[in-house]
């Protein structure tokens, strides 16, 4: 057993090595990187260190599989902007000689658009959607954790279609004596099996790095994770981004710079979960490249920051997460959580 942690270590490092990283507007598949349930939504976007029942995690990092989530059900759906909506489904299974496996549908639909000419005659209706079908396994042996997410990517645009085979890898190390929680994912290895053009483009790749504590003696977890890895600099400059800074001795526009704190920070996302009850939690969050990137200078607000809650009516688990993604509005998910088996349990 010792052998193979140490060969699953190896192969998460070793795999990592020649992927290119890509952020921005570059690359194809990206609502592959949208949270996928509303509590990731509420913390931050992220969340690869807490394991517990919740089967949405899964996305997040395989490594959080485990025999908790056996049998149950999840149901996610988010009204996105415009008339963009996307979500994930799922369930779990465990089997005890082998270890746990799940199933999941990531999806999104960009809704209709008008088809014209270049004259701007109607010629019709078109649209676009993506879906990703997910296989999972996850095993564990003492604190260590380990599992790994295949998945087919199907993408449609008008009569344009694209797929790509990728891999997510995930180990994680939980001492749950003091509640803390480490976990290291590398998301979306692979490529493109048929792209939209001739050429194949690059794929959503990210390494993280996330730990979660509980405390002991108060309902508190906190947790922070550290995304895209893959890349330090994250920092984006706008072409067409307008500037009142100019340089008196030249006359020239003076160049943006961003310090070694801003470019650090734009790694991190916050989240504390307060957990009244099993049966009821509030999160709230906070992602500080969002802010920087989607906030406005002469007014930020509350952009990066994000809230929800879990509860649990009769046999159902629901959870509301809302995200503050840009002043032209709010982001929010709701997911809902069942087993079977608790319905067909006698009173």
């Amino acid at each position: 057993m010792r052998n193979l942690k140490l060969l699953f270590i190896g192969l998460l490092l070793i795999t990592a090595l020649p992927l290119i990283a890509q952020t921005g507007g570059y690359g194809t598949h990206k609502f592959l990187t949208l949270p996928n349930s509303a509590r990731v939504t509420a913390l931050g976007g992220y969340c690869i260190a807490s394991i517990d029942a919740d089967l949405n995690n899964v996305v997040q990092n395989p490594a959080l599989l485990n025999s908790k989530m056996n049998n149950r059900y999840a149901f996610n759906s988010c009204n996105y902007f415009g008339d963009i909506s996307y979500g994930y489904l799922g369930t779990a299974f465990s089997l005890e000689e082998y270890g746990n496996f799940g199933i999941g549908i990531q999806y999104i639909d960009y809704g209709n658009f008008e088809m014209t000419n270049e004259f701007g005659d109607e010629l019709g209706s078109f649209s676009a959607k993506e879906n990703s079908l997910n296989f999972s396994y996850a095993n564990c042996h003492k604190q260590f954790s380990y599992g790994a997410t295949a998945k087919a990517v199907f993408s449609q645009l008008a009569e344009y279609d694209a797929r790509a085979v990728l891999l997510d890898l995930g180990g994680t190390y939980a001492d749950t004596i003091n509640g803390f929680t480490a976990s290291f994912v590398l998301k979306n290895i692979g490529s493109q099996t048929n792209s939209f053009t001739n050429e194949k483009e690059a794929m959503p790749f990210e390494a993280l790095f996330g730990i979660s504590k509980k405390l002991a003696h108060a309902p508190f977890r906190f947790s922070l994770t550290l995304h895209d890895l893959q890349q330090f600099d994250l920092t984006y400059l706008d072409p067409n981004q307008r500037t009142t800074q100019i340089d008196l001795a030249t006359g020239l526009p003076i160049e943006q710079k961003f310090s070694f704190t801003d470019k650090l920070m734009r790694h991190v996302a916050l989240g504390t979960e307060i957990i009244f009850s099993e049966n009821m939690q509030f999160r709230v969050g906070y992602n500080h490249q969002k802010r920087k990137e989607l906030g406005l200078e002469t007014r930020m607000s509350t952009v990066g920051f994000s809230w929800g809650f879990g509860i649990k009516i009769s046999k159902i688990r629901f959870n509301y997460g809302s995200a503050n993604n840009h002043l032209a509005g709010y982001t929010n998910m709701v997911s809902i959580i069942i087993n079977p088996n608790d319905f067909l349990k006698k009173k």
